[in-house]
């Protein structure tokens, strides 16, 4: 019997874990191929790949991502070959699964829950006696009727075989995402999560973990996501792994989603002290800050302690952070959203996402939904348009402010323009990015692309179509931040050049000529005049950059020069600033 586990991921880069357990657990009886696609795949590209592989037994792992298109691959399997048994899990389909048997007339079965043991089962039963009531986890026809067993008891985790270890997989590893789990479980009760149903928390032992992970680090996994819905909750396990991949790491990154407000402060210094720069990520949900709304939705979070933690460890310097939001929770209005925005947005993180409700099957909000007046899609991603205090008229201001909040803070390309315009410009970061959005609807640029200029450009638009003062000093700022973003020395600048070519000249020559009053660091670049021409661009500031940096002050009376360095090897660029009193040619 040939068994094919498949999964239609969000991207090529993606690793679906949910089939590889389902190898690894089956692969001793049964022959069991994986089979890996895109969303984006044409679906008959997707059916005719695997009609070539001939399977009897056809499986798909389910999420609210890739339901509809996994939909359309199956009828079409089912139409070319009737005899075909199609088997669909995951969270998507492990609730309301009755449901997704009457829906689906092409679906021979369903398994429901955690799979490995009860696929595994199934497959011993459609081989032998096809005894299916005796198949915990699993939804079944027989005849007319919809047959939906009792829920499986939870397996032992480390009777399940490492799904990490696949010959196939090694050359892969250093291109795509690996995704990785020490445990099953979250200790909380977030009516709006689908973890809050399993309760309590189980590990994988240590010493497998370990295991699992040099292996995959030594085979040229570059990034691997956990995926633990609460990794630190059990300190000393937490601390053991970090300690561990501190030792190990060999250059890859790790993702972890964590609690803030449960950190403890002895895992925050050992990670301050110990952690090299760049190979751990942090992924914290805070949601909302509105104490009722967190009531309703049984999500216990301590705000300061959560502030504290976030704070400590952007201080130092050594893990970025991503923090999620979600418009749409109950009794959170406008006002508290913002609210909620601008504290949060307060912690600077690397990345803020801004999400929005999704009232997924199984979940307590779902279940309630009519308690707090929700309308949501019909269809994954099951989005909610509205609720008794949240309009649909607001839920489409605030995707405003999430297109531009992904285009500008989260893509990182212009840093220091932001921060100035939020600290300096506008009453709150939620109103620039709700002004900035509302603009950009009003332009009509969300149905056209851009390339890196035009996000400079379209900014200047904005803030000269609101009589922006200081705009001298923002057009300075966005030009550091432009010539920031290439590796390379540019060629194509979105504003016109304060200097002609014989000034630039002139000042190149200067600097080559008393490297000593720009920088130690310059100096020890050891740049001459023809490198310099080659290798970097002199622009005016028009304002006093060490004032600004130092004490924000804006001082306007001199206007610095700045010098960015492209290096030679295509890394990331340098800069250099120039003292210069208005009118001066004085390098000092």
């Amino acid at each position: 019997m040939n068994v094919i586990v498949a999964s239609l991921n969000a991207k090529y880069i993606h690793m679906n874990l949910a089939i590889r357990y389902l190898k690894a657990f089956c692969e001793a009886d049964f022959q069991v191929e994986m089979a890996e696609y895109t969303i984006k795949d044409p679906a008959m590209n997707i059916v005719s790949d695997l009609f070539e592989k001939e399977p009897d037994v056809l499986g798909f792992s389910c999420y609210i991502w890739n339901i509809e298109e996994t939909i359309r691959v199956i009828r079409m399997m089912k139409k070319i070959k009737p005899s075909l048994q199609i088997v669909l899990g995951g969270p998507e389909v492990s609730y309301d699964t009755a449901e997704w048997m009457e829906k689906l007339p092409e679906v021979d079965f369903i398994v429901a829950g955690e799979g490995e043991e009860t696929f595994h089962h199934f497959l011993q039963e459609l081989t032998t006696t096809q005894k299916y009531h005796f198949v915990y986890g699993l939804a079944y026809r027989k005849q007319d009727e919809i047959i939906v067993n009792p829920g499986r008891p939870k397996l032992n985790l480390n009777d399940i075989p490492s799904p990490y270890r696949f010959a196939s997989d090694v050359d892969e590893l250093g291109k795509r995402v690996v995704y990785f789990e020490t445990s099953r479980g979250c200790p909380f009760s977030c009516q709006f999560c689908l973890s809050s149903i399993e309760v309590g928390v189980r590990y994988f032992d240590m010493a497998r973990t370990k295991a699992d992970l040099l292996y995959l680090i030594e085979s040229g996994a570059k990034l691997i996501k956990f995926v633990d819905r609460t990794f630190n909750i059990k300190r000393d396990y937490a601390l053991e792994v970090f300690e561990f991949l501190i030792a190990h790491h060999q250059g890859c990154v790790f993702q972890f989603e964590i609690t803030a407000d449960i950190m403890r402060p002895e895992v925050l210094d050992y990670l301050a002290e110990h952690a090299p720069p760049g190979i751990f990520r942090f992924e914290i949900g805070v949601q909302s800050t509105n104490e009722a709304t967190n009531e309703i939705i049984q999500r216990r979070q301590n705000f300061a302690k959560l502030s504290r933690t976030v704070t400590k460890i952007k201080e130092s310097g050594k893990i970025d952070q991503h923090l999620d939001l979600i418009a749409g929770l109950p009794e959170e209005d406008y006002a508290s959203f913002k609210q909620t925005f601008n504290e949060v947005f307060a912690l600077r993180p690397e990345e803020l996402q801004l999400g929005f409700l999704k009232m997924l099957r199984g979940t307590g909000l779902r279940e309630r939904a009519g308690d707090h007046g929700y309308v949501y899609m019909d269809q994954p991603p099951y989005e909610m348009l509205s609720n008794d205090v949240l309009p649909f008229s607001d839920i489409v201001r605030i995707k405003r402010v999430e297109d531009v909040l992904e285009k500008y803070w989260n893509a990182h390309r212009m840093d220091h323009t932001l921060i100035y315009l939020i600290e300096q410009v506008f009453p709150s970061p939620f109103d620039f990015f709700q002004e900035f959005g509302d603009y950009w609807e009003y332009r009509g640029w969300q149905r056209i692309g851009h390339q890196l200029e035009d996000l400079f450009t379209r900014l200047r638009e904005f803030l000269r179509s609101r009589d922006t003062t200081q705009l001298e000093v923002i057009e300075g700022m966005m030009k550091l931040d432009y010539l920031l973003n290439h590796k390379y020395k540019p060629r194509k600048m979105w504003w016109d050049r304060s200097m002609d070519k014989s000034e630039q000249a002139e000042w190149m020559k200067r600097i080559a000529e008393h490297p000593a009053r720009v920088s130690a660091d310059f100096v020890a670049r050891g740049f001459n005049e023809k490198e310099l021409h080659k290798h970097a661009i002199v622009e005016q500031l028009g304002f006093n950059w060490s004032a600004w940096q130092q004490d924000r002050v804006i001082d306007v009376s001199t206007s610095d020069i700045l010098l960015v360095l492209y290096q030679v090897g295509g890394d990331l660029p340098t800069y250099e600033i120039i003292r210069e009193k208005r009118g001066s040619h004085t390098v000092s």
